[in-house]
């Protein structure tokens, strides 16, 4: 049996947002070859300022008055995202990291699973309010459904790093599922056939969100292959 001794506090979520954003560096290049395939190929660009972005807030952030709490760098992540990157992707992960911060914040100063499962439910709400999308019609949601009905399904005592685990690998399978899937919104609904076959990249850059709570993603193809499980 596994002893986790890491504290999920706000060291965890920095070291999370931090490899985030080396996660979007490096898969910069393969989500804007798909993106510009289904998209206007801008959203890997986008996602990469963003979490550059984000660094700048975590690097500001005060740690001299002793443990940071887990909802500070979700915050600050999600302020770079909200008020710093264009087109929808900065927005709509600016809610979901609102969402997760608010979640931990009510549960301070600790990052729980039923945290996580409440932050992602409530992004995941308010993602599907302003973007009107659904499941099946080729977007982020494609992953971020399955990711919190992962998280809501988890036992309340698992630890956040092994639930999160479970959640990207329930948003990859999800991502999967999008390259089968015609859009219903955005440049990708008018493109047709062209993005037949091509995951979408929204859905992919949740679930290297997800992923990289527990390590840094350098490429993205071992993860879109069927036999990824």
């Amino acid at each position: 049996m596994t002893t986790h001794t890491v504290p999920f506090d706000g060291a965890f979520t920095d070291g999370w947002m931090r490899r985030f954003a080396e996660s979007a560096r490096a898969a910069e290049p393969e989500l804007t070859a798909l993106d510009q395939q289904s998209g206007d190929g801008d959203f890997g660009v986008n996602l990469n300022a963003g979490t550059r972005a984000a660094l700048l807030r975590l690097d500001a952030l005060d740690t001299g008055a002793g443990e940071l709490p887990a909802a500070a760098p979700l915050d600050a992540a999600a302020t770079a995202f909200l008020d710093e990157v264009g087109g929808t992707s900065g927005p709509l992960f600016g809610l979901l990291l609102q969402s997760l911060a608010a979640a931990a914040a009510a549960e301070a100063p600790m990052l729980t699973t039923p945290a996580l499962a409440e932050g992602i439910a409530e992004g995941l709400a308010a993602i599907r309010r302003v973007g009107e999308a659904e499941p099946g019609d080729k977007t982020l949601v494609d992953a971020l459904h399955p990711a919190a009905g992962t998280l809501a399904a988890a036992d309340a005592a698992t630890p956040p790093d092994v639930a999160l685990r479970h959640a990207a690998e329930a948003a990859w399978q999800g991502v999967r599922d999008t390259a089968g899937l015609r859009a219903r919104l955005g440049r990708a609904a008018y493109l047709r056939e062209r993005a037949t076959d091509v995951p979408d990249p929204g859905a992919v850059g949740v679930a290297l969100f997800l992923t990289s709570a527990g390590g840094t993603v350098t490429a993205l193809t071992p993860y879109l292959s069927p036999a990824v499980s």
